[in-house]
């Protein structure tokens, strides 16, 4: 039995480490309706807390000591502070989850009361009879909440969904009308719309700013008065109390248990009061009294189910009229009783939050006066234009304006957060090509003038010519080692964004091979020096009478040949689809491919020209592919559900703050007139050269004196 307290106080910790674990993560990114991340409403958690609660539930197990008696009402209490944590999570879910969810949850919570019952009745529980009246009334209520919350939610988040999609074609319009600013100031503007859209329709802080969740908040602190009432007493006034003489069957895990779940209801406070306090805070300024007088109005979104529910005809088959009739009518007469149970509990909880705010806010006026704080007057002159953004509910019309107010330096706190993790060295090698706009590179790394090892070749990413590239520039010797590292850490940092870019354009996997192969060439190029096994500092070695380019050539040839001849089947069967060639295959390829353009290139280079030219190449390519980073925010603020677009967005702003100065250098690089933006994929700039050199030909054919533009500064959309 001491194990079995032993496994309760490990279930206890566990809820107590995750409850702490939301509050400080709340804290640190300001969000103070304390949104649930790791401790939410599923059936791991459900498990364990049936674990935890093992003391609230057990009918049999004496329990005669003043430690074993305290260890059932912290039991009972950790139950209702464990729903009054979890309250926000069910905004996160579907409507079949969050039915079975809360059915699971009441299941929970009625068979522990009723246990309790038992107890009461049997003298298991013999002291703190009060308390555990209390308590219990107490869960009843937050299950009450738990339902009429289950029940608004899916019609909230239709609400908010059907209003973000509006005002996003309306901020969509006004993106488009910017066309005088750069790509940098642009999305930064676009991106505080997008987040004051998201953050305002999370369903997690729509529920977290609700009357019933903010009472949630309000009971789950009386509850914990309640246990630290019954801990007092027993130390200040022993003389009350006749406990009984013996030894629990759980013995000294009893304590530990009791300490366990006490933490675990001290931490789990924490959440629920503040969202209790801030919705009192938010509510106490002038802008919200409006909103503040509609304590006895009953909006609409949270009754709509039920009444859509009540006008709903019964699919059921008699044949009976009067039957038919009778079912009808006792289905109307009940749920008119669930509505109006519905309106008074939204009623009751608002009535808490008005009492809570008419006591506290003399406080926070007075407190604010003392401050002499304003903001909000000044905000309403200098930020007027985002209130378009802030989506709402019925009665929050009064809120709008703290809520921009709230949420005003959001994005510029994300971005300057991103803007400390810049790649400096990505930065410098881009930066060591800005005086040139041409991007031949993009085009020129891999010739049609080289034949292929075999019928058909694979697609290319971008990721993959940059690391057989660098590959190629590690191997050229006589190079300041300086340089090579430079290039190595700059390609390092810019192929993580490349990889971002790559998994938000290559939605269909067709590139996963060719992708993969490009990861695992680059671990050993970075790592070892080697790609593919071969070691390229020993290949500098190996320049007598060929030069490195050509020893790659003919390494890569000679190992393509290798690895078709080592399984002729499965190379066969493979061949027949080039983008799912081997990792291996799809690596010496490339290498072949680019080695023998850069053979034919040029002759007679030195090194130093040689590594230049290469070095040109990679900085073409990946500021080319990099000039795809405003097409990955936008797609980042635009295609996510609901529950997730806050945290969505909240990585573009992120993001953007990362790459903010590469935004602005490839700004400078690309003409202003030039599509930007609109060639995604590698494959489509190869495209754009052979119509160039088709253009040319025709040009020449028929000596026509028109000057056509470089291939550089030639755009198109590839559909």
């Amino acid at each position: 039995m001491p194990w079995i307290g032993i496994y309760v106080a490990a279930a206890s910790f566990i809820c107590a480490i995750a409850m702490a674990i939301d509050a400080l993560h709340g804290f640190r990114y300001k969000k103070f309706w304390f949104p649930c991340k790791f401790f939410t409403l599923n059936a791991t958690t459900l498990t364990v807390i049936a674990v935890a609660i093992k003391f609230s539930v057990d009918l049999n197990a004496s329990m005669p000591r003043r430690q074993d008696q305290l260890a059932k009402v912290s039991s009972t209490a950790f139950i209702c502070m464990v729903m009054g944590n979890l309250l926000p999570s069910i905004a996160t879910m579907e409507d079949t989850e969050l039915l079975m969810n809360t059915i699971a949850l009441g299941i929970l919570v009625v068979t522990a009361i009723t246990n309790i019952c038992i107890q009461m009745g049997t003298g298991v529980i013999f002291e703190f009879w009060l308390e555990h009246v209390f308590i219990m009334v107490l869960m009843l209520v937050l299950l009450a909440i738990y339902c009429s919350l289950t029940l608004a939610v899916p019609t909230t988040k239709y609400h908010l969904n059907i209003t973000y999609e509006n005002k996003l074609k309306k901020a969509i319009k006004v993106c488009f009308s910017q066309k005088n600013l750069t790509v940098a100031d642009r999305l930064k503007k676009d991106l505080g719309k997008y987040w004051m859209m998201a953050h305002t329709s999370s369903p997690q802080f729509v529920i977290g700013r609700s009357a019933p969740c903010s009472a949630s908040g309000a009971f789950c602190l009386f509850n914990t008065l309640i246990l630290a009432e019954a801990i007092v007493r027993t130390r200040l006034m022993p003389w009350s109390f006749r406990f009984c003489n013996g030894d629990s069957d759980y013995k000294w895990s009893t304590t530990l248990v009791l300490m366990s779940q006490t933490v675990a209801v001290g931490v789990g406070t924490i959440s629920p009061a503040f969202r209790w306090f801030m919705t009192i805070n938010f509510r106490c300024p002038i802008k919200a009294e409006l909103a503040c007088g509609r304590e006895f109005v009953v909006e609409r979104f949270w009754i709509k189910r039920m009444l859509m529910w009540q006008v709903q005809p019964f699919d059921l088959k008699m044949g009976n009229r009067k039957c038919r009739k009778v079912v009808h009518g006792a289905k109307f007469k009940m749920f008119w009783f669930f509505i109006g149970m519905q309106k008074g509990l939204v009623v009751c909880c608002k009535m808490i939050r008005y009492v809570s705010i008419f006591f506290v806010s003399k406080f926070l006026r007075l407190k604010r006066l003392l401050k002499g704080d304003y903001s909000v007057r000044r905000y309403e002159s200098e930020y007027t234009d985002m209130s378009s953004y802030v989506i709402y509910l019925e009665g929050e019309e009064g809120l709008v304006d703290l809520m921009m107010e709230n949420n005003r330096d959001a994005t510029t706190h994300w971005i300057k957060m991103g803007e400390e993790k810049q790649p400096e060295n990505l930065v410098k090698l881009l930066e060591e090509s800005n005086g040139s706009t041409s991007f031949n590179g993009v085009h020129d790394f891999d010739s049609d003038k080289v034949p292929s090892l075999c019928s058909g070749e694979p697609p290319n990413c971008w990721a993959l010519p940059i690391v057989t590239l660098t590959s190629v520039a590690v191997a050229i010797p006589d190079i300041d080692k300086e340089r090579v590292e430079l290039l190595v850490r700059g390609v390092h940092e810019g192929l993580k964004y490349v990889n971002e870019i790559e998994m938000y354009l290559d939605q269909k996997n067709e590139l996963k091979h060719v992708r993969k192969a490009a990861e695992i060439v680059w671990a050993g190029v970075e790592l070892y020096n080697k790609w593919v096994d071969v070691d390229l500092c020993k290949l500098q070695l190996q320049e007598t009478e060929f030069d490195v380019i050509s020893l790659l050539a003919e390494i890569s040839k000679n190992k393509f040949m290798k690895l078709l001849n080592e399984d002729v089947t499965y190379m066969k069967e493979c061949l027949e689809i080039p983008s799912r060639w081997p990792v291996k295959l799809l690596a010496v390829n490339s290498m072949y491919r680019i080695s023998q353009t850069l053979k034919l290139m040029k002759q007679n280079e030195t090194n130093e020209a040689r590594f230049e030219n290469v070095s040109q190449m990679i900085c073409n390519i990946l500021t080319a592919a990099l000039s795809n980073l405003q097409q990955v925010i936008s797609r980042k603020c635009h295609e996510s559900r609901i529950e997730e677009r806050e945290k969505s967005i909240r990585s573009a702003v992120l993001l953007f703050g990362k790459t903010k100065t590469i935004l602005e250098v490839i700004d400078k690089k690309i003409p202003q007139d030039s599509d930007h933006g609109k060639l995604i994929h590698i494959e489509d700039w190869h495209l754009v050269k052979k119509k160039m050199d088709s253009m040319d030909s025709m040009a020449s054919s028929t000596d026509d004196e028109t000057t056509f533009s470089s291939p550089s500064d030639f755009y198109i959309s590839i559909k």
